[in-house]
């Protein structure tokens, strides 16, 4: 199931894909979807960011196996950052060079604390794309990452939710550059699967519906400069677009 939140006339709307239209649902995290009966055509309606979390977490140190050598770890980043497709990512010149990394980004669907690995996949809403825009030359000046992690539009996430992921272990991410390759890995790659950063993530604070969890970046990461784009697919999730001005 496709979940997706667009804009209307009358405001942004929470919808489910029904063929080729948006079928309006009064709330994403029932149990039940209740549709309202207003519907909108796929094409040519304005997708936004998919969810309004409140809480935006990245997992730090999550690009490869030998980052099982140290506890897992992870960073918050401001809501204030995200953005849906087609919004600028918008660079301050004073921050220094900027990469794009691409990363499958969980949406969590209920409350979630203490978690044990059993109650993981209960817990997630769906999965879609993410780009943990950041600013690496502020990292070395800022062990806590506010400084690299939080500009404008630094955390963009689209085109939509899949609910149905078989095999989020294992999904191909290709990372491109004004339409041209500059990165491709799998999830494979990270560190700590999706079971266990849930479970440490959880064991210190509590998260819930619409809240999101970048995964890490398995080297899927591009350097971008004002007037470029940068387009993230994900296989099964579909590909997330965005300007850099």
């Amino acid at each position: 199931m496709r979940l997706a939140r667009i804009d209307t006339p009358t405001g942004p709307r929470p919808v489910v894909q029904d063929g080729d239209v948006w079928a309006v649902v009064v709330d994403h995290h029932a149990p039940v979807l209740e549709r309202t009966g207003e519907t909108h055509p796929v094409d040519g309606t304005r997708l936004l960011a998919p969810c309004e979390p409140r809480v935006v977490l990245g997992m730090a140190h999550n690009s490869g196996p030998a980052d099982r050598l140290v506890p897992p770890q992870a960073f918050t980043k401001s809501a204030r950052t995200v953005i849906g497709p087609g919004e600028p990512v918008r660079l301050d010149p004073a921050a220094g060079k900027v990469v794009v990394e691409g990363e499958l980004a969980i949406v969590i669907g209920r409350t979630a604390r203490h978690l044990t690995p059993e109650q993981v996949p209960g817990v997630i809403l769906g999965w879609t794309v993410g780009n943990d825009v950041t600013a690496y030359e502020q990292s070395a000046l800022d062990d806590k990452f506010t400084q690299s992690k939080n500009g404008d539009g630094f955390t963009p996430l689209g085109p939509w939710i899949e609910t149905d992921l078989a095999t989020p272990g294992d999904l191909a991410i290709d990372v491109q550059v004004d339409g041209a390759t500059q990165a491709e890995a799998s999830t494979s790659g990270l560190a700590w699967d999706v079971v266990e950063q849930l479970v440490y993530l959880t064991s210190h604070l509590t998260l819930g519906p619409g809240d999101v969890v970048l995964t890490g970046s398995p080297s899927t990461s591009a350097h971008v400069v004002p007037g470029q784009t940068s387009s993230i697919t994900i296989e099964g999730v579909g590909t997330l677009t965005n300007p850099i001005v």
